[in-house]
């Protein structure tokens, strides 16, 4: 392991909009930026292949993000996926579960994902991960909060004998705002990379492109990507 760097960073990127945009964010901040993604058996695995494309289409809106962008990894976490059934692993309603939480909750996901992610991180010398929790406009994950990242923070940190930091660039923002986030770092061709590349449909649809991008267009995650782009562009379609 060589010495943690603090002017690179690893992202976690799942091929969806709020990656995307934190993959935008890291690279106008960082000399040196890698992505991390994890198969967990997601239903909606369009995604994966959606991080292909992102990745080398995002490096020609700016020639320093072409220089800055580095490897990916793609870990398989299919036996966790199992273990933490839910409607994104299994074929299960989306709908309110039980204990108040949607049925597309997966167990501490984030949780797991910064703890994979820290480990690879520790072995390629960087000290910061960038993923894209929010409080603000989200489903009511637990394993979103500020107060859960900045606790795993500092867990990871004391477990790995070393500073690291989680930075979430769209902790506060709403989704018209992280809309807006991504314009300012790419310009329309950001956004347009976004609506035409990134996949965020738990259902996993993309016969259909709507403004916002492609989807179902009634599952959660599509309800709010679209509220948010109507935020964004003022209802324009």
């Amino acid at each position: 392991m060589s010495e943690t760097d603090s002017s690179s960073a690893l992202v976690l990127f799942s091929g969806g909009q709020d990656s995307a945009t934190c993959l935008a964010w890291a690279l106008q901040r960082y000399e040196r930026v890698e992505t991390i993604g994890f198969d967990y058996g997601q239903r909606h695995e369009v995604e994966l292949r959606a991080r292909e494309r992102v990745r080398e289409q995002i490096v020609q809106i700016n020639s320093d993000w072409a220089v800055r962008l580095g490897d990916d990894l793609l870990v398989d976490l299919f036996g966790y996926g199992r273990l933490a059934e839910s409607a994104l692993t299994a074929e299960r309603e989306i709908e309110m579960g039980e204990k108040g939480l949607p049925t597309t909750f997966v167990p501490g996901r984030n949780l797991v994902f910064l703890t994979v992610a820290a480990a690879h991180a520790y072995r390629r010398g960087t000290a910061v991960l960038v993923g894209g929790m929010c409080q603000t406009d989200y489903s009511g994950y637990p394993d979103c909060r500020a107060d859960t990242l900045a606790a795993q923070e500092r867990a990871l940190a004391l477990g790995l004998d070393q500073p690291i930091k989680i930075e979430t660039p769209l902790m506060d923002l709403t989704k018209a705002e992280t809309w807006q986030l991504a314009q300012s770092l790419g310009g329309d061709r950001l956004v347009h990379l976004i609506v035409e590349e990134t996949h965020t449909c738990y259902r996993g649809v993309r016969g259909t492109l709507h403004a916002w991008g492609y989807g179902c267009g009634d599952c959660p995650a599509c309800e709010l990507r679209a509220h948010g782009w109507n935020g964004f562009s003022g209802g324009a379609s």
